[in-house]
C-alpha cells in the first residue's frame, strides 16, 4: 500500500516544489493542507489549486481565522504573552493549531507521514514535531530542508525541471511569516544586526513617524477577553482584525530584537504585531485595577513562563494546562473598559473603569474625605522593617 505524506502547504516555492520531492524521494501520494490564519494575501482558493497542480492527490484549505483568534491569540492575551518581554508570539501560537489540522488530516486521509517545511536551524521545526508527537506519536515525519540538505537552488532547479506552476524569477531577500497575530520578518541584510530596518521591510503597519492625527479607542473586556471596541461588539477574531486595522495605521506594534532561539543560537527578527501590542497593553492595565496585588505579582512569572512554553513548541504540555488554568481563575474580574491613545508608534492608556475594580477613590486621595486612616501607618512601617533593623544590628556587631 502507498504511503501518503500529508504536508503543512504554504503555496510558496518550497512547499509547493516539496510535492514531487516528496513523491520522488519517499514514494508516497502527497496530500497538501493550507491553513487559514488570517494572514492575507493570495487567494486561498488559488493555493489549493497549485498543490493538485504540482502533484498532490488531494489538496484542501482550512479556515482556522476564528479558530486561531479565540483559542491561541485570546489565551495569549489573558497571559500577557511577551517573549524576553517584547515579542507577542506570532509564528509560535500559530504552529500548534496548524499542527493539529495536519493530523487530523493525517486521519481523515489515511495519512502516515507529515512534512513541513523547516530547517534545522530555527525553531518551528520543534514546534512541529513535538506537537505531532503529543498528539499522534504514531505518524512519521520528514522535513525536506533538514533532513535530505535540499536548498532553495535545488527547489528551484527542480520547480523549473517539473515545469512546476510557480514564479521562481523573484527571489525576496527575507523570510517572511504572517497572520492574524502579526507579521515575522528576517534574514537578507537584517543578519547584519548593525543594519537599521527599511521601511520596505513593513506592511501591517504605517510609518509612525508621518504626521496624522491620533486615535482614541475604548477596549471593552469581560473576563479577560475583549468584547467590544468602541461600543461595538465584535469576536475575538474581529477584535484583532480592527486593531490590527487601527493600530497599524498609527505605527503602533514594530519590533527589532535580537531573540534567544530554542536550538541555542540568537537571531535577529522584525516583528510587526499592532493588533497584539494594544491588545496586550489594554489588558494589562485592566488586571492592575482588578487583579489583587500578590496574585498579580505570582501572575508575573507564569505570564513569562507561558510564553516561554509556547515559544519553546510546549503548548501540548501538562505545564501549560496547568498555567492556563490558573491564568482562567485570575481572568473572572479582568471586565471593563480601557481607553487608549494610538498616536507615533505607541499604544498609550489615558483611561480606565470596571465595577470589579480594586481601586478606591476614598482610600487613594489626599484631599478632605480621605478614608485611610493614616495613624495605623507608623506601626506598619517600624513592624515591617523590623527584620531588616535586626539583620543590620546583628552586621555591626559581628563587623
Amino acid at each position: 500500500m502507498t504511503e501518503r505524506v500529508v504536508l503543512a502547504y504554504s503555496g510558496g516555492l518550497d512547499t509547493s516544489v516539496a510535492i514531487p520531492y516528496l513523491a520522488d524521494k519517499v514514494g508516497a501520494e502527497v496530500i497538501a493542507v493550507a491553513v487559514d490564519l488570517g494572514q492575507g494575501g493570495e487567494d486561498m482558493a488559488a493555493i489549493r489549486q497549485r498543490a493538485l497542480d504540482c502533484g498532490a492527490v488531494e489538496s484542501e484549505v482550512i479556515d482556522a481565522k476564528d479558530e486561531f483568534a479565540a483559542d491561541y491569540c485570546l489565551p495569549a492575551v489573558q497571559a500577557n504573552a511577551l517573549y524576553m518581554d517584547r515579542y507577542p508570539l506570532l509564528s509560535s501560537l500559530s504552529r500548534p493549531l496548524i499542527v493539529k489540522h495536519l493530523v487530523e488530516a493525517a486521519k481523515r486521509h489515511g495519512g502516515t507521514v507529515v512534512s513541513h517545511g523547516c530547517t534545522g536551524k530555527g525553531n518551528d521545526q520543534v514546534r512541529f514535531e513535538v506537537g505531532i508527537g503529543a498528539l499522534a506519536p504514531d505518524l512519521k515525519i520528514v522535513a525536506p530542508a533538514r533532513d535530505f540538505a535540499w536548498t532553495r537552488d535545488k527547489a528551484i532547479a527542480l520547480a523549473e525541471e517539473k515545469g512546476l506552476p510557480i514564479d521562481v524569477s523573484h527571489k525576496s531577500p527575507y523570510s517572511i511569516d504572517q497572520n492574524l497575530w502579526g507579521r515575522a520578518v528576517e534574514t537578507g541584510f537584517l543578519e547584519d544586526i548593525w543594519n537599521a530596518p527599511i521601511e520596505d521591510l513593513y506592511s501591517y503597519t504605517a510609518d509612525p513617524a508621518e504626521a496624522r492625527d491620533a486615535d482614541e479607542v475604548v477596549i471593552t473586556f469581560e473576563a479577560g477577553a475583549p468584547v467590544a471596541i468602541d461600543g461595538e461588539t465584535v469576536t475575538p477574531f474581529q477584535a484583532v482584525a480592527e486593531l490590527n486595522r487601527r493600530a497599524g495605521a498609527q505605527g503602533v506594534g514594530r519590533l527589532d530584537m535580537v531573540e534567544d532561539r530554542l536550538v541555542g543560537i540568537k537571531s535577529r527578527e522584525v516583528y510587526e504585531a499592532p493588533g497584539a501590542i494594544a491588545l496586550i497593553t489594554a489588558h494589562q492595565e485592566l488586571e492592575n485595577v482588578t487583579v489583587e496585588r500578590d496574585v498579580a505579582r505570582f501572575k508575573k512569572g507564569v505570564d513569562q513562563r507561558w510564553a516561554e512554553l509556547v515559544y519553546d513548541g510546549l503548548w501540548f504540555s501538562p505545564l501549560r494546562y496547568a498555567l492556563d488554568a490558573f491564568i482562567a481563575d485570575t481572568q473572572k474580574y479582568v471586565t471593563g473598559d480601557v481607553r487608549m491613545t494610538l498616536h507615533g508608534g505607541r499604544a498609550v492608556v489615558t483611561g480606565r473603569r470596571s465595577e470589579a475594580s480594586l481601586y478606591d477613590f476614598n482610600l487613594a486621595t489626599y484631599d478632605t474625605g480621605d478614608t485611610f486612616d493614616q495613624s495605623l501607618a507608623k506601626g506598619f512601617v517600624q513592624l515591617w522593617g523590623l527584620p531588616s533593623r535586626i539583620a543590620a544590628a546583628r552586621d555591626s556587631r559581628l563587623g
